[in-house]
């Protein structure tokens, strides 16, 4: 008898346990979710329950991944309604809203209870976790009957299958919000939100201020994200109907895990999750550099990052304000140069290519409308300043308008748009003919210098032949006059004040070791003083030097020629009896690396003097590269070539290795790469390719040594195999920065945000790609205002290597044309 009771309450007992197994991802009317409890999606991919995120103590209803070990939390309920306690719990009211109450049964966060579907009657509402990380309120007969879901209301987090915008007949509009910090959901001060005003596009806010735009939607990306392509990884679509528009992506995979997040900083950046190294790794980035910040070139100014200053008027515009312009404060933008005939019919349009389209918020469209009857309708309109199609597939169809000043434009190597701007018509045949005549000077350049070449190839058959006949009798003759001839040639060339070599063995007590102040590359420095009383350095070309005449030559007549307070100044030059010599303005203070990289002189520099040497060499590469006569690429920047003055101010020296370019050249090729190892960017060490962002490199580089005391090269770390550049960034990412500053100026740092600044700038710098690097006209803006900084990417050279060598040493590398490298190490700089 006792076993027929026992044995049906044992199978109810067992069924019971199989109902609960099978309902652990919903939580019916008459259940409570409690702290410590949680729901898990059927697929067990997403987890709801309470939680603390990093060091905070307060309690939020979240929802992370389930089955990868580090807790990432993609939706946050009462994220500005934090609980206290672990009392907390969840239920369902009968109108089908989420209720969270704490410990004293107080109601602190509830749903929407507007169903965000066309049914609005509710019965047995239940409460499910999706594996698409939805969370939702539905009625317990209907799958699809949502009364309310959390996509509908996303934090940070933009995941596979969220619509991402706006529909028109709900009014629900989703958007993210960044937390305020890691260690706090609550609501932070970016948000990234759709703009349905014109055509639609995305903002990115800093509270109410744009910061960034992506931009309109073209038919294959948005036209401020070049970088948004087809993957392996994620299919992505942009929808837009009188109904609804929105941004959504699928993942081709489902395995992969992927997230695009808001972050606290207000970078918003695309995740894939690796499982080999337990954690998410980068992938891509809305803004991409400094270019994309909101309006930086004002109206009708375009950005370009490989350009230097980065703004520039669009054809047929002039800058507002010139004086601000060259000064770098672009915000004024640019005014027509010609003003418009409109209503006479001689306005025309200048087509731009590859650009980002300017801000859409005043603009009209027609999804239809082909290219040549936009044209006419902005024609008729005073008020139209340009049009571009609305869909660039399939050869483009559909037309914007944009009435007004055209706002927040940049340029594009790659997957830009075409943009035809409004011009007077005097202004459009200006270009064109510039164009014509452009196209037929090239053909006679290409005419005349075929012809050159061959009457050349003839005059030199002729003359080798001539000279072929006389070698032999008149060798020792020609070889002494050419020598002659050489000497002269080069005094010509030098256009310095000439100091004779008695002048200079005086003023040097003879070059005496006494008055030696230290040895590089290029041979011996002296100090000396004139009759006059002036004090002097000269350095003295050494005859085992690997830097022969050209490098001699090549200085004398770059730095003659400039004039900056950052630079050092030369008094003159020698040349007699086999000897070169170069004079400069005494720097009593010697070389910066005698001071950071000494333990008991770099106490005499403590924060705000480094500050000011770090703004100063900033300064004075700003000049070199963009505001002297010729555009320099230094090439050899370092510790050791700058001079302190007695005030500590300073000067950048050595020019020996600089090289210039042509006022819209920004880079270059050699096949003899010659440098410092640890300043050298990867891709002019590696590839003999050097740039403006060479030296930014090199600058960063020179940042972290100045603010830490340390050697890049020759770095050491129990933990590690990283020189200072990967040492750097691994206690950037950990947030532990203020560990790199040197022990000898903490007395003297009473504002540690302004080292971590710094450090932050330098290590923007240092970044392995150029393209990622500022320039430095932007480099000189960071250091100098609050502008918000964007989070560095890995730094060149981040490797863990074997320590063989402790100090710098320059190189001269000759790269031949089979890819082959021979190196040759000189002496130190």
């Amino acid at each position: 008898m006792e076993a027929t009771i026992v044995l049906p309450l044992l199978l109810i007992s067992l069924f019971s346990t199989i109902l609960v197994a099978q309902a652990t991802d919903i939580l019916a009317a008459n259940q409570t979710l409690k702290d410590g409890d949680t729901i898990v999606s059927q697929g067990g991919s997403f987890e709801v329950g309470f939680f603390s995120p990093g060091g905070s103590r307060n309690r939020y209803l979240g929802i992370w991944y389930k089955k990868i070990s580090l807790q990432t939390v993609v939706w946050v309920a009462n994220r500005d309604s934090p609980l206290y306690d672990l009392s907390g719990t969840l239920k369902i009211s009968g109108n089908g809203s989420l209720c969270i109450f704490n410990g004293q049964n107080y109601l602190i966060w509830s749903s929407s209870s507007s169903p965000s579907s066309q049914k609005t009657s509710v019965r047995n509402p239940i409460v499910q976790i999706l594996d698409t990380s939805n969370l939702v309120v539905r009625n317990s007969g209907d799958d699809q009957d949502y009364i309310w879901q959390s996509l509908d209301y996303p934090g940070d987090m933009f995941l596979p299958g969220m619509k991402y915008g706006i529909n028109f007949v709900t009014g629900i509009n989703r958007f993210l919000t960044s937390w305020r910090s890691l260690d706090d959901p609550s609501t932070g001060n970016y948000t990234n939100k759709m703009d349905p005003n014109g055509v639609p596009q995305f903002f990115l806010k800093k509270n109410s201020v744009d910061y960034f735009r992506t931009g309109p939607w073209n038919g294959l990306r948005f036209t401020g994200m070049p970088n948004l392509k087809p993957n392996p990884i994620y299919r992505y679509e942009f929808v837009f109907t009188e109904e609804e528009v929105y941004y959504t992506y699928k993942l081709e995979n489902p395995s992969v895990l992927t997230r695009m997040q808001l972050n606290p900083n207000g970078a918003l950046q695309r995740y894939t999750w690796v499982d080999s190294l337990q954690s998410w790794n980068f992938y891509l980035s809305a803004m991409m550099d400094s270019c994309d910040l909101y309006k930086l070139c004002g109206s009708y100014g375009s950005c370009n990052i490989n350009e230097s200053p980065a703004c520039r008027c669009l054809k047929g515009f002039v800058a507002k304000s010139p004086e601000a312009w060259v000064a770098g404060d672009w915000s004024e933008g640019c005014v027509r140069r010609v003003k418009l005939d409109c209503g006479k019919g001689e306005d025309d349009f200048l087509k731009i290519p590859k650009l980002k389209l300017p801000d859409t918020r005043t603009s009209w469209y027609d999804k239809n409308m082909d290219l040549s009857e936009c044209k006419k309708v902005c024609l008729r309109n005073c008020t139209c300043s340009a049009y571009s199609p609305f869909d660039i597939r399939d050869g483009g169809k559909g037309c914007i308008l944009w009435f007004g000043d055209l706002i927040d434009i940049r340029e594009y190597n790659e997957n830009g748009q075409d943009l035809y701007v409004r011009l007077a018509s005097s202004e459009i045949d200006k270009y064109n003919i510039h164009y014509m005549k452009g196209k037929i000077r090239m053909l006679l350049i290409i005419v005349l210098s075929t012809a050159l070449f061959l009457i050349c190839l003839c005059i030199g058959l002729t003359v080798f032949n001539m000279k072929k006949k006389k070698l032999a009798t008149k060798e020792t003759v020609q070889r002494e006059s050419l020598r002659v001839s050489s000497r002269k040639q080069e005094e010509e060339d030098l256009e310095l004040p000439f100091l004779d070599l008695d002048t200079i063995s005086e003023a040097t007590s003879g070059f005496s070791d006494v008055n030696k102040l230290g040895q590089g590359g290029f041979g011996p420095v002296y100090k000396g003083t004139l009759a006059c009383g002036q004090e002097i350095a000269v350095k003295k070309l050494s005859r085992t030097s690997r830097q022969g005449i050209e490098e001699f030559k090549n200085e004398i007549k770059l730095i003659a020629k400039l004039q900056h307070r950052n630079l050092v100044k030369i008094l003159g030059y020698c040349v007699e009896e086999d000897e070169r010599m170069l004079i400069y303005e005494y720097q009593p203070n010697k070389s910066l690396d005698s001071f950071i990289f000494d333990k008991e002189r770099r106490r005499e520099l403590d924060w705000p003097k480094r500050v000011e040497i770090i703004k100063g060499i900033a300064r004075g590469m700003l000049y070199l590269h963009e505001d002297s006569r010729l555009r320099i690429i230094h090439r050899d920047l370092k510790a050791s070539n700058v001079l302190l003055d007695s005030d500590m101010n300073a000067k950048i020296s050595d020019f020996g290795l600089a090289r210039t370019l042509g006022g819209d050249e920004t880079e270059a090729n050699t096949t003899r790469v010659v440098g410092t190892y640890g300043y050298m960017s990867p891709e002019y060490q590696i590839d003999g390719y050097f740039s403006l962002k060479s030296d930014v490199f090199s600058f960063g580089v020179l940042v972290l040594e100045i603010v830490t005391g340390r050697r890049n090269r020759g770095f050491r770390n129990e933990e590690h195999k990283l020189n200072l550049l990967g040492h750097a960034w691994r206690q950037f990412l950990e947030d532990k920065a203020y560990e790199l500053i040197d022990e000898a100026v903490n007395e003297s740092c009473t504002d540690i945000s302004e080292v971590l600044r710094v450090i932050h700038i330098g290590l923007l710098c240092v970044q392995q790609d150029p393209k990622d690097r500022p320039n430095m006209s932007v480099v000189v803006l960071m250091l100098s205002s609050d502008m918000l900084l964007l989070d560095p990417r890995q730094p060149g050279f981040f490797n863990e290597r074997n320590l063989l060598f402790s100090d710098t040493v320059s190189i001269n590398l000759e790269i031949p044309s089979n890819n082959l490298q021979t190196m040759s190490v000189i002496e130190p700089r």
